[in-house]
């Protein structure tokens, strides 16, 4: 095992989830001993991943336009690693660097980091903190960023999930009734469209075909939702999943790039891609006054 790299394992019952300290990784999650989420054969594979499996994304997860903001008069260039783009943090971002990892009784830890000023281009230093728990079937993620000044924070945990199988014809429903139509490049026009009547109306489950094959896309939900309801439900090869979240859409990728393509899929919680140059979209700005913070809760067990 490559020098720092560590995992601890989570248990309860049947299901298992095992977390890397490096990039706050959710290694493997495992239901009587059947992989939910695609993983690497390897720990020491997660080090030079090109498909971020299982990281929380960040500082700012998903793409920024050329990579440069502006923030209170201020131009700010951040690191290119998707052509022109910034992506999920950049090349340093949270999921490429090594967290502490405490456990906290065998069914809950802590993962924190510290990020200096400047590094990837973004002002200010942020203190991370991730609580990460396991209460039967369900993984909660409670996510924090205290900064010392303002500065943008949009975090999404990145599993790909397969439930134990193939993931054509599986039934996915998803509370969003908009979405933010891009580019080529998958940067936002600054539209934000319905879903009604096109490819990506998840608002009643439907099945997973090779027309879905290609889906990278970011969905917002809905804004009167039953806030007790899940945003998200998955239902496969014996297994049903289900996301709550309190971010304002979720990223919904295929896998259309992996080596196996489309063999496991993200739904990936978080505020629009390109938030920072857009000003339709929700704010993900933080300060000292209002810091970062995000719950996720995802539930995995055998469909009844």
């Amino acid at each position: 095992m490559s020098s720092g790299l560590r995992c601890l394992t989570l248990r309860a019952g049947g299901v298992a989830v095992t977390m890397l300290n490096y990039g706050a990784i959710t290694r493997g999650w495992t239901i009587g001993g059947v992989p939910m989420v695609r993983a690497l054969p390897q720990d020491e594979d997660y080090l030079n991943d090109p498909y971020f499996t299982g990281i929380i994304a960040g500082r700012v997860a998903n793409r920024t336009a050329n990579a440069r903001f502006s923030l209170n008069g201020t131009r700010h260039h951040l690191t290119r690693n998707d052509g022109p783009h910034h992506l999920h943090g950049g090349p340093r971002g949270l999921g490429k660097r090594f967290w502490q990892m405490e456990p906290n009784g065998p069914q809950a830890l802590r993962l924190s980091l510290h990020s200096p000023d400047g590094e990837e281009g973004y002002p200010g230093a942020v203190d991370f903190t991730i609580d990460i728990g396991l209460e039967g079937h369900t993984l909660t993620y409670k996510m924090h960023a205290r900064p010392d000044r303002p500065t943008p924070i949009n975090l999404a945990q990145h599993n790909y999930y397969t439930l134990g199988g193939s993931l054509w014809g599986a039934k996915l429903a998803i509370a969003a009734d908009r979405h933010t139509p891009a580019d080529t490049a998958g940067i936002p026009t600054g539209e934000i469209a319905p879903v009604a009547n096109t490819p990506l109306d998840f608002t009643s489950p439907r099945a997973l075909g090779p027309a879905d094959a290609n889906l990278d896309t970011n969905l917002l939900f809905v804004e009167n939702r039953d806030q007790s309801a899940p945003v998200a439900t998955l239902a496969a090869n014996g297994h049903r999943l289900r996301i709550w979240s309190d971010q304002p859409g979720l990223q919904l990728y295929t896998g259309a790039q992996l080596p196996t393509p489309n063999s496991a899929l993200c739904l990936e919680p978080q505020a629009p891609p390109n938030a920072l140059n857009t000003p339709a979209f929700p704010s993900i700005i933080a300060t000292p006054a209002q810091p970062y913070r995000q719950i996720l809760r995802v539930d995995i067990r055998e469909a009844r």
